[in-house]
């Protein structure tokens, strides 16, 4: 049996939509298992036996009909029995159009229904915790009634020569090893999901006021005068915890760094999500705009949380859509002050760092 997935889009995406491909592992340990992705986001698939062939979806695919068709035809040579489209945009239409396989499974969407063979419903709220993200993934292998147990949880994994290499900078940047480590997932993927920088130092602070913790900022090079800004903000008491300059070089090397750290805190994006698929504990400050049901996955108020303007000023956002959200973002995030949730993050960083 030959199937192939498809999500492209972010890290995030992928690294959940892989969850497809670890089930369908167990339920089919024989079957050649593909998964058609964005290239940027390969690095959290590494060392994931549920997955047999990555296809990249690469710039040239969407800028030229073209090469999107080339693409469509190379599929359809490859004979899939099983296409299963988590992406479900018009990209994704015409390569599962083009692929003949047999059956096909993406959500039920007006107007392009006729293109699968299972139109799954778009659930509109979760049923448990485990958040829409994850449920919905799910939801696209229900058609097939697999006889397995379902694992809901996305999986990294982190060799031993990488493992090592993370132990060596922590060494070279002489991280305290009697204490725990903190991660600070500091910048969203862009300013719009971005909790404010002086904002974001407040909360370092109450967590470096309230643990004798090790604190590492997860930030790209490029936005090093960002990172500065909370950090020459934040308590000088604070700022002796923090170990600015300890960055991963990459993706993988910030997985495996990731791996050594103990709890991430901060904006929603990438890095929670490869945290919380290392089993680490999570605290979420979502952006305005964006719909918490979605991706807090797996929360229980303990170990996996998150806060959402919403939670505190519902008034906010009455009568207002996600466009018009988006364009308040800023001055709704302005709105949305640490003190808030400040006793939600010392009970968090108390409760998972014993």
């Amino acid at each position: 049996m030959k199937i192939l997935v498809i999500q492209q889009k972010m890290i995030g995406d992928v690294l959940v939509s892989s969850i497809i491909c670890n089930n369908l592992r167990a339920a089919y340990p024989d079957a050649q298992i593909d998964y058609l992705v964005y290239a940027s986001t390969t690095p959290v698939l590494e060392g994931n036996s549920s997955i047999d062939n990555i296809i990249l979806f690469e710039e040239k695919h969407r800028k030229s009909k073209k090469e999107l068709l080339k693409l469509g035809f190379q599929i359809r040579n490859k004979k899939y029995d099983l296409v299963i489209d988590a992406y479900s945009k018009l990209e994704s239409w015409i390569l599962v159009f083009l692929s003949n396989a047999k059956r096909k499974i993406s959500y039920k969407k007006p107007g392009r229904n006729f293109l699968y063979t299972d139109n799954v419903p778009f659930a509109p709220f979760p049923k448990t915790n485990l958040g829409l993200a994850i449920e919905r993934r799910l939801s696209l292998i229900e058609p097939l009634d697999l006889k397995i147990e379902i694992d809901p949880i996305p999986k990294l994994f982190v060799s031993e020569k990488e493992n090592q290499e993370a132990l060596a900078v922590f060494e070279k940047h002489n991280v305290r090893k009697d204490r725990k480590t903190v991660m600070i997932s500091l910048l969203g993927s862009e300013k719009l999901k971005t909790y404010p920088l002086e904002f974001m130092s407040k909360v370092v602070d109450y967590i470096a006021d309230n643990a004798d913790v090790n604190i590492l900022f997860n930030y790209f090079p490029k936005q090093i005068e960002d990172a500065k800004t909370v950090f020459n903000a934040c308590k000088t008491s604070t700022q002796e915890k923090i170990y600015f300059d300890l960055l991963g070089g990459d993706l993988r090397s910030f997985i495996a760094i990731m791996n050594r750290c103990d709890l991430i805190i901060g904006n929603d994006g990438g890095a929670i999500n490869m945290a919380k698929a290392l089993e680490k504990p999570s605290f979420i400050i979502f952006s305005p705009w964006i719909e918490k049901k979605i991706w807090a996955t797996f929360e229980d108020e303990i170990h996996h949380l998150s806060v959402h303007l919403k939670d505190y000023r519902s008034d906010l956002f009455e009568q207002k859509s996600e466009k018009m959200l988006k364009k308040e973002a800023l001055s709704l995030y302005q709105e949305f002050k640490p003190e808030f949730f400040k006793g939600k993050i010392e009970s968090f960083v108390e409760k998972n760092i014993r």
